[in-house]
């Protein structure tokens, strides 16, 4: 770690993370036979107001205000690379006007998987600050002035204990970092949570 879009990722050990895959060689193979200029968007724990509702900060904030236990996996020590959505969109409106256009150095005997011989981009979008759960919880809790019953439990199968982005392509191409600390993010969506909900 950091996870760099140089990085070969040809062995997934779960679905999620196949299909991923298999989008961006879809892109790829698109933009090799028919010169469609084609960019990769690695997302990293995307959180915010409407987001998706089986998302962990979801599930959390729902079952605290409930009063109902949440499922900590690998104990509480998970870390993830939280970004939050404003970041999210930012970096992708600044990619947008960044026309991918192929790699003149790249070489099938040392394969960048960033890059192409065609039109075709990965970028890393991410906070670049790996968090650990349990200090996301935390933040949480202290947001929404009530603390949460745990249930702690080991690693699912197929996940990974941490994630954390290599941004440099992003901000050397488009001069773009994310950097929304979970502390403002948060508080941003249980504001939100709250309006939304009528809680």
């Amino acid at each position: 770690m950091p996870f760099s879009v140089h990085h070969n990722v040809d062995h997934p050990v779960s679905l999620y993370a196949a299909t991923k895959k298999a989008n961006e060689l879809m892109a790829h193979t698109y933009s090799s036979l028919y010169k469609i200029p084609c960019t990769g968007l690695r997302f990293f724990t995307v959180y915010g107001p409407w987001g998706r509702p089986d998302m962990a900060l979801f599930i959390f904030t729902k079952a605290i205000w409930e009063g109902k236990p949440i499922d900590v996996f690998n104990y509480g020590k998970m870390q993830r690379d939280f970004t939050y959505i404003d970041d999210i969109i930012e970096g992708m409106v600044r990619v947008m006007d960044k026309i991918p256009e192929p790699n003149p150095k790249w070489s099938g005997d040392n394969p960048d998987t960033a890059t192409s011989y065609a039109p075709y981009k990965l970028y890393n979008i991410g906070n670049n600050n790996p968090v650990e759960l349990m200090h996301f919880i935390e933040v949480l809790e202290s947001c929404l002035g009530k603390k949460s019953k745990k249930n702690l439990l080991p690693i699912q199968e197929g996940d990974v204990p941490a994630t954390y982005a290599d941004v440099e392509d992003l901000t050397r191409d488009v001069g773009f970092k994310p950097s929304t600390p979970i502390e403002e993010g948060i508080k941003k969506f249980v504001g939100w949570y709250r309006e939304y909900h009528k809680v």
